[in-house]
Order: structure tokens, then C-alpha cells, then sequence
């Protein structure tokens, strides 16, 4: 009767310890859906300077930025690779652009594989690695990053895309911009060329939409996603809705003087910039304000107010974009990094001849225009130069990331970050290591480093040194000093960025020894990677 007690005891004391282990295992199982890696989601901007949204300075009406910086962090020294398709190759690759096929811009330039203009077979895109560990990728945007079709979204590890495969555009249609042959081509999916016109279409609310529409899908989905959302706001030409635009006509008449100081006076009140830095001089072939024509303030106050209509326009489309995450239920678990691919324009597109010339009413199709390095110099704010240029106006972005539970709200770090270091902070969350090999083909090594721990706000070391080179403009960041030199000169100049970020005292000559050091550090770079001396590829 003992035994069969026992027995009995036994087989209680079993089946409640089974009965436990399926409650544990169920349990867990219940919370690896509930909390799967996080989605991510990285919006780029084109052409937008340092200063150009509300959280970084501006003036312009930027609610939804604004609102993941107060509930995220925003990176004060984060950098691009200098223009859009380097940008976008360092982005995607986590390395630099010349590592990755991209040195200089589509066309390809010379014989060496630097240059050849488009993703190469010895890298490997965020998209592809995030595909390995079960995510859904998508893209909508500017793409820029290489026409023949092994440089294809659909080729590189996205599932959808809508994609515009170059560089800029007309806003309403796909009308040519330019008169050189190169013709302007949005593509679906890899396989739809898209025709568009006027009544139907405005760039800006197309990226959009096609992201919004894809989110939808991801409703009731428990895989996680990569958003992958490059506009072509705001660069030129001067293209926004008569309504937006209405918004800010006459608020430029003030000018760029007071609004580069009040920009300045922003930053530094809300600890994006060091006070002690000097707002850096006006751009030299820049009239001073006060003495332009009524007329001609009239001009440059319509030019401006186009490109703030841009910006907010692609502002209201990132907060659609939020408003959709929730809705999915998916904004708990979902990172959101935005920043630009370089800094504001200099571009004078009425005088370039390859671009096809038309004066209609401003901020129509009919009219081509950019806002000039007047404004340019105003994005900007507080640096100097522009887009295409390695001093800090060309190299600087605003950098914002959101993410609850993770980021603390409204937090600011100032540690230096570049645009390859995307890549392993995607990996870094999706539980990923970064290979020698895709495919059975050896890749190159990543160049960038996570930025996890900032996010998490936690001790970081930063990358010793970072470089650039574009078009023979050439720069290298180690510490707190920056060497750089703009094409054609060969001149180095020198500058303590913790003094002096704005760069407007050159120390080469009273530090010779340290010009000699960076210089070696940035030859050593520019051997590594490819850099071919800029005019032997141009009179090639």
C-alpha cells in the first residue's frame, strides 16, 4: 500500500514539475514574439544642412524631429562622407565609399575599382546581413548608389523598394532634368519603371507614402523590419506645395545675417555648440544683407522660403511615419535614426549648363532653381563651406535616435560618430556579427564601430581617427584636431575643433610637427582605401 503511495506521490510531484515547464516554456515562448529584435528605421536627408531643423537651431517648423529629439538623443558631432553618393555607400556598408566602389559620384572615373560608381562585389549592405537574421527589409527613396543591376535594391537585400536610381529630380514628374542624357528613373520592386505627372505626383509625399504602405503590411507580423527612407527633400530644384510655401513667404526678409546669429544663438543656448566657438564669417562672395535691393531681397526671401516649405514637408511626412508605428502597434520596438547625407548647397543651378534652364512660377515645376551658398552658408550655421567640401559645413550632421525604453528622452552627447558606424549599430541590435564572407565571397572588414552603448548611454570609445576625401578635398579627425585641405590647394590647415569647431583659426604654422603626424595618418588612410590623387583622374 507504501509503494503504491508513493507511486502515486511520485507521479503527482512529475506531473506538476511538467506541468511547470510547459507554463515556463509557453511563457517564454509568449515573450520572444512579444519582443523579437527591434525594427529599425533610418531616414536620410538630402542635402540638408547642420542647422536646418528645429532641434538643431532653425527656424523652420519641424514638430515631428523635434519631438524625437526631446524623447531621444542627438548627436552634436556626427558626420557624413561629404556629398550624396558616398554617403549613401558608407551608409549602407559600413565602410568608407571608396572601399565600397563610390569615390567620387556615379560616373566612374579612371580604371581602379575606387571609382568604378556603384556597390561593388566586396561589400555587403545593412539589408542583406538584417535578411540573415529573419528580418523584412524595405526601402523608399533616393537610392544613388549605382545603375547597373547588381547594384539594384532588390540585388542588395531589400524585399520592397520604391526607388529613384540617381540623383536629383524634378518633384512633379519625371520630366529629364538634365540636358547631358541622363535620364531621371523611379523603379518599383526592381522591375516597374514609374511615369509620373503634375496632377498626381510630388516626390516628397510619394517616399511616404510607398513606407507607409509597407508598414502597413507589417501589421499582425512578428518578424521584425528594416525601413530603410531617403528623400530627396530638400534638395534642388525649389520644388514645394503653393501652401507650404505660403507659410514662410516674407519671414526671410530679415536675411541671412540675423538669421545665421539667430540660428547661432539657439544651438549654443540648447547645447548643440560650445559658446566659445566663434559663429564662423559670413560666405565671402555673400553681399552683406542691409545692402540688396528690395527687389532682390524679395527674390532671395522666396528661394528660402521654397526650401523651408521642403523641409517641412518631408518633416510632416516623418511624423505620418510615426503616426503609422503606432497604429501597427510597432513604435515600442522600433529604433528611428534621421540624419542628412551632407551639408547645405552650394549649387548655383541656373548657371550650370547641363541642367535643363526653365523660370516659371517658383516652387513649380516650371521653374528650376536652387537657394545658392547665400543660404546654403545659413544651413550650415554656425560652419563653414558646403556640400562637397571637407570642412565641417560639408562633413556635419544633424543626427538624431529614438528609441523607448532604450534612449534616455532629451539626452545630447557630443562624442564623435561617422556614417559608416550605422552598419554595425544594426547589427549590434539584431544580435548580429559582422562576417568575413558573404555568400562564399570574402568581404572587405567593417570600418565603423556600434554606437549601442551611446544610445544606451553608456561609456564609448570613439574611433581614433576618422577621414574623408572627395574631388581631392581631403580631411582627418583624430582627437580633438582636424587637418584639412579643399581642392585644388595642397595647403593643410589645422584646427583644434574642442576650441575652435567653427575652424576659424588656422594653427598649421604654429604646430608643423602635428601637421606632419595627421598628414601621415591621412596618406596611410587614403593608401588603404583607394584614394587616387583627384587630378591625374580628371585629366585622365
Amino acid at each position: 500500500m507504501k509503494k503504491i503511495h508513493l507511486l502515486i506521490l511520485s507521479t503527482g510531484i512529475i506531473a506538476l514539475a511538467s506541468l511547470l515547464l510547459l507554463s515556463f516554456t509557453s511563457s517564454t515562448k509568449k515573450k520572444e514574439k512579444a519582443a523579437p529584435h527591434p525594427n529599425i528605421i533610418i531616414i536620410l536627408a538630402d542635402d540638408m544642412g547642420y542647422s536646418d531643423i528645429g532641434c538643431f537651431g532653425s527656424e523652420i517648423n519641424t514638430p515631428n524631429l523635434d519631438k524625437l529629439a526631446s524623447e531621444g538623443l542627438r548627436l552634436t558631432n556626427f558626420y557624413n562622407a561629404g556629398r550624396c553618393c558616398p554617403s549613401r555607400a558608407s551608409l549602407l556598408t559600413g565602410l568608407y565609399p571608396h572601399q565600397a566602389g563610390i569615390g567620387d559620384m556615379l560616373q566612374p572615373m579612371g580604371k581602379t575599382a575606387a571609382y568604378q560608381g556603384y556597390l561593388n562585389d566586396s561589400c555587403v549592405t545593412i539589408a542583406q546581413l538584417l535578411k540573415t537574421a529573419g528580418y523584412h527589409t524595405i526601402t523608399s527613396g533616393k537610392w544613388h548608389v549605382g545603375q547597373p543591376s547588381s547594384a539594384w535594391p532588390c540585388n542588395r537585400g531589400f524585399d520592397e523598394s520604391f526607388s529613384m536610381m540617381n540623383n536629383g529630380s524634378n518633384y512633379y514628374n519625371t520630366e529629364p532634368l538634365y540636358n547631358d542624357g541622363r535620364t531621371i528613373t523611379l523603379m518599383q520592386e526592381c522591375q516597374k519603371i514609374i511615369k509620373t505627372d503634375q496632377d498626381k505626383f510630388y516626390m516628397t509625399d510619394a517616399v511616404t507614402n510607398y513606407a507607409l504602405n509597407a508598414l502597413d503590411h507589417r501589421k499582425g507580423q512578428t518578424d521584425p523590419f528594416f525601413l530603410y527612407v531617403t528623400y530627396t527633400a530638400p534638395h534642388w530644384p525649389l520644388h514645394a506645395l503653393p501652401e507650404d510655401i505660403q507659410k514662410y513667404k516674407g519671414k526671410y526678409l530679415k536675411g541671412w545675417d540675423t538669421l545665421r546669429q539667430e540660428r547661432y544663438e539657439r544651438q549654443v543656448k540648447a547645447g548643440i555648440i560650445n559658446s566659445s566657438w566663434p559663429l564662423s564669417p559670413r560666405y565671402e562672395k555673400a553681399a552683406a544683407w542691409n545692402t540688396l535691393s528690395d527687389s532682390n531681397k524679395v527674390m532671395w526671401d522666396t528661394r528660402m522660403a521654397i526650401y523651408a516649405a521642403m523641409v517641412e514637408s518631408m518633416d510632416r511626412g516623418i511624423g505620418q511615419i510615426m503616426q503609422k508605428l503606432k497604429a501597427i502597434g510597432k513604435d515600442q520596438n522600433t529604433l528611428i535614426i534621421f540624419l542628412s547625407d551632407n551639408g547645405g548647397s552650394a549649387d548655383e543651378v541656373k548657371s550650370l549648363s547641363y541642367v535643363i534652364q526653365k523660370s516659371g512660377t517658383p516652387g513649380s515645376s516650371a521653374s528650376i532653381d536652387s537657394y545658392g551658398p547665400e543660404w546654403g552658408n545659413v544651413s550650415n550655421t554656425p560652419f563653414r563651406m558646403f556640400k562637397k567640401n571637407t570642412h565641417e559645413g560639408g562633413i556635419a550632421s544633424p543626427f538624431i535616435a529614438w528609441f523607448p525604453g532604450m534612449i534616455k528622452a532629451g539626452s545630447i552627447s557630443h562624442t564623435p560618430a561617422h556614417i559608416i558606424d550605422l552598419m554595425p549599430t544594426c547589427l549590434s541590435l539584431a544580435g548580429l556579427t559582422y562576417p568575413s564572407t558573404y555568400n562564399q565571397k570574402t568581404i572587405k572588414p567593417v570600418e565603423g564601430r556600434s554606437l549601442t552603448p551611446i544610445l544606451k548611454g553608456q561609456s564609448y570609445t570613439p574611433h581614433e581617427t576618422i577621414c574623408w576625401e572627395h574631388e581631392g578635398s581631403r580631411a582627418i579627425r583624430k582627437g580633438k584636431w582636424k587637418l584639412v585641405s579643399e581642392y585644388p590647394s595642397k595647403t593643410w590647415e589645422l584646427y583644434d575643433l574642442e576650441k575652435d569647431r567653427t575652424e576659424t583659426l588656422n594653427l598649421a604654422a604654429i604646430h608643423p610637427e602635428l601637421v606632419k603626424e595627421l598628414s601621415a595618418d591621412y596618406t596611410n588612410w587614403a593608401t588603404k582605401v583607394g584614394v587616387v590623387d583627384w587630378a591625374s583622374l580628371i585629366n585622365h
